[in-house]
């Protein structure tokens, strides 16, 4: 399904919501509007509230812009926490060896070095990589949309994944559990198996807490 619609709905809900760019950022990190509507407040006391790397102060020198902090905030959580774990759990799990050129330590200490009209010019991202690329790849191979590597879940959530769902959003254990309100969960895994709507990030972070809650509670 294409998400594109649900993803212009979520920027604009985004834009009209936040305070600032931190609460921009922490917005965009966030596959719900609203996290902590999500929570049961005895829940929060029991899990505790951890510090994130959200409430770390930002070095001091260098990201006196606000392109440049959410480079630096990507560069400390969603590319250690979410793309490098994801590369090494699938490598791994296929007994791959992966390699990340492009965070050789020297690469990373140049990219900083270099001023923000290099990294992105005319609306267009990585700038002055792409000027080394056209000297030595055709631009058909550089200018090009992204092809990613996302699996069909939204789907089968609908399909052989249903009963697997339901048992762990099922409105009396969520109750009986006492972390999370049954309300928002229910309403969009309801919208969600209409077909209209693609809550899939939303319940995905869901089921895989509630999975987790299975293992170790």
């Amino acid at each position: 399904m294409n998400q594109t619609g649900a993803k212009l709905h979520k920027i604009g809900q985004i834009f009209k919501t936040s305070k600032g760019m931190s609460d921009l950022y922490l917005s965009l990190l966030s596959e719900w509007q609203d996290p902590g509507d999500l929570v049961i407040s005895d829940g929060v006391k029991l899990l505790g509230q951890p510090d994130t790397l959200m409430q770390d102060p930002l070095p001091t020198l260098g990201l006196n812009d606000q392109a440049l902090e959410m480079m630096y905030r990507d560069s400390m959580m969603y590319l250690t926490d979410d793309i490098l774990c994801k590369v090494d759990r699938a490598a791994m799990a296929c007994s791959l060896e992966t390699r990340v050129p492009f965070l050789d330590h020297r690469v990373v200490e140049l990219a900083w070095q270099l001023p923000l009209n290099m990294k992105i010019r005319n609306n267009q991202g990585k700038w002055a990589l792409r000027q080394v690329l056209y000297k030595h790849v055709p631009s058909e191979l550089i200018e090009r949309p992204k092809a990613g590597f996302a699996i069909p879940i939204g789907q089968w959530l609908r399909g052989p994944l249903r009963d697997w769902a339901n048992n762990l959003l099922d409105e009396k254990r969520l109750n009986l559990e006492g972390y999370l309100k049954p309300a928002p969960i229910l309403q969009a895994w309801k919208e969600h198996l209409t077909g209209r709507i693609d809550h899939t990030p939303k319940l995905w972070a869901v089921l895989m807490f509630q999975s987790w809650l299975e293992v170790n509670h």
